[in-house]
């Protein structure tokens, strides 16, 4: 009997409490036990106290069980990540996106994906919240800034980058500002949250610099905040990666490009995230490629 199987029993011993409850359906008890003690023969070290009632880990034994469930489960999610590879691209997929980046960058590229794989379906959900993925059954979703220490496998898509922005009919009728300063005399549209001011901060040349801005529009949504710029109302900031086909198209203006737009608390970079319990399937690989390459044909968009 190879080593590994015998690593497994004993992850399956102590995870289930007693050599019967590992034994069921499986094997003996007395077949799961000489495998356990087998392998504590070969390693030299007992790994489970033995009573009539109970078993409980030896400190070798914990160590040993700490380090190999932690390798076996890196095996599962190899072995199921090369079988993946076999597999065809079909199917239902979850997804949940954030309201900004789903509707601006993924969903407008979507007919490319679903064009090459004909027989993928995609259920989307649009939530800035963070979902618990396994709970909510989340094959992929769009998350926003830090990441938590918890089960999950993160791919970047773009970095957090944010610039000053308006339509070429607004700067028409209101002028081009060409310094920070100069906004004080334009309709800033404004983001309403609690974390964020009426004042916008830049940095240019090592040098920061804060203006107070006002204007007619504030809303807690940025596609509120893009909706009103597109209709000529104002000047807004937004990240890069959400209006780079609206500038590509010269339906938007970036001005105060020499300056840095500082960022805010909340501001952070965009990532695509997995459950790492279910390893990484075909149709997640793919999904995840698709969204890296949908947002970086946008960072290759000159702005």
């Amino acid at each position: 009997m190879d080593e590994f199987t015998r690593i497994r029993t004993f992850i399956k011993v102590v995870e289930a409490g007693s050599f019967s409850a590992a034994a069921r359906d499986v094997s003996s008890i007395s077949a799961v036990a000489r495998q356990v003690k087998s392998l504590e023969d070969e390693l030299g070290v007992r790994l489970l106290n033995r009573s009539t009632r109970s078993l409980s880990l030896t400190d070798a034994g914990r160590g040993f069980y700490e380090r190999v469930t932690a390798i076996a489960s890196d095996l599962d999610k190899a072995t199921a990540e090369a079988k993946s590879q076999q597999e065809d691209v079909k199917g239902l997929l979850r997804v949940s996106l954030r309201m900004t980046a789903g509707t601006t960058v993924v969903v407008p590229a979507l007919p490319r994906l679903l064009a090459q794989y004909p027989e993928l379906q995609v259920e989307i959900t649009l939530s800035d919240e963070r979902r618990d993925l396994i709970a909510n059954n989340i094959d992929v979703a769009l998350w926003l800034g830090d990441l938590p220490d918890a089960d999950i496998v993160a791919r970047r898509l773009s970095p957090s980058r944010r610039i000053v922005c308006g339509t070429p009919a607004y700067f028409e009728k209101h002028g081009v500002p060409r310094t920070p300063q100069d906004l004080r005399q334009h309709n800033c549209l404004l983001f309403a949250a609690p974390t964020y001011r009426n004042r916008w901060s830049f940095t240019r040349g090592g040098e920061q610099e804060e203006v107070e801005v006002s204007g007619s529009i504030r809303s807690d949504n940025g596609l509120v905040l893009l909706a009103s710029g597109l209709a000529d109302l104002g000047v807004i900031i937004v990240h890069e990666w959400m209006i780079r086909h609206l500038l590509a198209q010269g339906r938007m203006t970036r001005v105060l490009g020499e300056y840095a737009v500082n960022p805010r608390p909340g501001d952070a970079d965009l990532y695509a995230i997995y459950p790492s319990s279910r390893g990484l399937s075909r149709k997640v690989r793919v999904f995840i490629d698709f969204l890296v390459d949908a947002f970086s044909v946008q960072d290759g968009a000159n702005p």
